[in-house]
């Protein structure tokens, strides 16, 4: 028999993450190529904003804790980036 593939919950994090994820990676921070592009980066940042925008009032504090946190991050990475810093 085959494994069995384990599935995460369906949550608001399942649907954050994958913008996040792709956005580290528009910054050079995650994945095999560290290739930097402030213009997704950018773009993916804004799509955060504004789900923060529209869910306002509607999410659990957890969960706006979590996305105004990673929305931070990047939104700090993405600046040093576009500065040219490297740390």
């Amino acid at each position: 028999m085959g494994k069995k593939e384990v599935i995460p919950p369906l949550d608001f994090t399942s649907l954050v993450l994958p913008f996040y994820t792709k956005a580290m990676e528009a910054l050079g921070e995650v994945g095999e190529s560290n290739e930097v592009n402030l213009e997704l980066a950018c773009r993916l940042i804004d799509l955060l904003d504004l789900l923060a925008e529209k869910t306002r009032g509607n999410l659990k504090k957890e969960e706006e804790e979590f996305l105004n946190s990673i929305t931070a991050q990047l939104k700090i990475l993405y600046f040093k980036r576009s500065k040219g810093d490297e740390d």
